[in-house]
């Protein structure tokens, strides 16, 4: 296994793309391009699992040089512990995802997700996410950002109804400046240190100053902020998520803003080690923690209730991030493994809630614990997963981060600890308040209850109506496997939060080139020389 570990990896980004021009070429053959996508993700789940088996037990990454370059002049594709889970982790929300949509499209004569321009797109759209995890220059990750935005944005405007375009839109811009700091970012550290190699970057990043240090790193930091959606740069989410269909809104939540914050991840820990703004980051943190439940409460449409909660819980992984202990980064990792499978599982049950209701409006739909009573489970368990009631992964995460906050002591880590307690409450609160009054309340409830809500009546889309559609038993089925896998969080808590704890511990010892040769000649096989290349 180990010797044909190398030779996997670059089938993590061609095997998608190897997909998307084959369910091109199919054309409108629906069962083609299915069978194509789902035995494509499925193939990459398994050669995740194979990886992070590999690399976790070796104890050692794997480098792989594109076209067989010697390092560092190569594109380096490096999976690690934390490339090789996410990758895992990702596949398997995109399989799960792309059957909810394989039952919608079906059922609904795929009028929001026409089979054609799906699932090429889906398959690029993963191809993206799989080559930003395991980039190992700053370029390619800025190529598997590009892939995947490129791709998003056909999704989000799958059947161009007017909202969808006009959020489309604001998506497109804000992601295009996002992506314009990002390319400025890496030609000034390139002009700087002669290279792109985040291995080469982390070693010579100390010989400039302080100064420049700290420049190119707030331009890093901030392009990846706006991916990742951290007050005041997420003003975008909110209003471009809830328009899209279904399927597309539960990925985009799940894994496009964790992309960003993984790039943050790799930012601080590899090569801005000693250039620390873990002050600002805390700040940052403590914003998006308030600011978002805040909006959260004063929703009355489910899906931007989930959108706000979706951006208050990116604080949660800033705050950990920003602590920058070995344990604090190995609890941000469980808890952004947490997140992307709770988050996209609560979107799926939503997506349940308006086809079932015609509606996910809070202040319209009613008695679905009568009326739909499995949906009403489907939504309970993740939201108070979400919430952080124990013992759900939620409670473990956040636990954990907490307890390393404490360890430090700081008073700012206090205030910090108290606004995350804060908003997990006013999580559970909101989530809870919605499934009260869609599942709980019956539909010959007093005028007192429509009394006490009445404040939400002004809230954005609380008036939006749907026409009510079957619901597919795959649409079933895919929403309860993902509401399983956020059970299996909590029961195989004891062995993933290790896997994590390993790759806090790795983080925050800096890999230098003489290691990366080496993963990479044991990866190869080979003997090659490596080329210094002088800035």
């Amino acid at each position: 296994m180990t010797e044909i570990a190398p030779a996997l990896v670059p089938l993590l980004v061609t095997l998608p793309l190897l997909g998307a021009a084959i369910a091109l070429i199919a054309g409108r053959h629906r069962r083609a391009q299915v069978t194509v996508s789902v035995v494509t993700l499925t193939l990459v789940c398994i050669i995740a699992t194979v990886l992070l088996v590999v690399v976790d037990i070796g104890d050692q990454a794997i480098a792989v040089s594109v076209g067989g370059w010697p390092i560092p002049t190569g594109i380096i594709l490096y999976v690690d512990r934390l490339a090789a889970l996410l990758v895992m982790v990702s596949s398997v929300v995109l399989l799960a995802v792309l059957l909810f949509s394989v039952g919608q499209g079906a059922a609904d004569n795929d009028d929001d997700t026409p089979v054609s321009i799906f699932h090429p797109s889906y398959l690029i759209l993963a191809a993206g996410i799989f080559n930003a995890f395991i980039a190992g220059d700053l370029f390619n990750l800025y190529v598997g950002f590009e892939i995947l935005l490129v791709a998003s944005y056909v999704l989000i405007t799958l059947g161009s109804t007017e909202s969808r375009i006009r959020t489309g839109v604001v998506y497109v811009v804000v992601s295009l400046v996002s992506s314009i700091l990002f390319l400025a970012a890496i030609a000034m550290i390139y002009s700087a240190l002669g290279t792109v190699n985040i291995v080469q970057i982390s070693q010579r990043m100390g010989d400039l100053p302080q100064e420049t240090q700290l420049v190119l790193h707030l331009m890093l930091l901030l392009a990846f902020a706006i991916k990742a959606a951290i007050f005041p740069l997420s003003f975008w989410l909110p209003d471009s998520y809830p328009t899209a269909p279904a399927p597309v809104t539960a990925v985009f939540a799940g894994l496009l803003t964790k992309v960003g914050v993984y790039a943050i991840i790799r930012t601080e820990t590899e090569l801005f080690l000693y250039n620390d703004v873990n002050v600002v980051l805390m700040i940052a943190a403590l914003a998006t923690m308030i600011v978002g439940v805040l909006g959260a409460l004063a929703q009355a449409e489910l899906k931007r209730i989930l959108s706000f909660t979706l951006v208050s819980h990116i604080g949660y992984m800033i705050f950990g991030l920003a602590i920058a202990t070995p344990a604090a980064i190995g609890a941000t990792i469980y808890y952004m493994v947490h997140h992307i499978v709770v988050q996209t599982t609560l979107f799926l049950a939503v997506g349940l809630v308006e086809r079932r209701a015609g509606s996910t409006s809070i202040l319209r739909v009613k008695g679905l614990m009568r009326a739909a009573p499995v949906i009403a489970v489907l939504y309970f368990i993740p939201a108070v997963n979400l919430g952080g009631l124990p013992p759900f992964s939620g409670f473990i995460g956040k636990f954990a981060l907490f307890d390393a906050a404490a360890e430090v002591g700081t008073p700012l880590m206090i205030v910090l600890i108290v606004a995350g307690i804060l908003t997990s409450l006013l999580t559970l609160y909101a989530l809870m308040r919605a499934w009260n009054l869609s599942f709980w309340r019956e539909e010959d409830d007093s005028a007192e209850t429509e009394a006490r809500i009445s404040y939400l009546g002004a809230s954005p889309a609380a008036a939006v109506e749907t026409e009510r559609r079957v619901i597919p038993k795959v649409m079933t089925a895919a929403t309860v496997g993902m509401v399983g896998f956020t059970v299996a969080l909590t029961i195989f808590a004891g062995p993933l939060y290790d896997i994590c704890t390993r790759i806090g511990d790795a983080l925050l010892q800096p890999v230098t080139l003489e290691q990366l040769e080496q993963e990479h000649q044991q990866s190869t096989g080979g003997d090659e020389k490596r080329e210094e290349v002088t800035p």
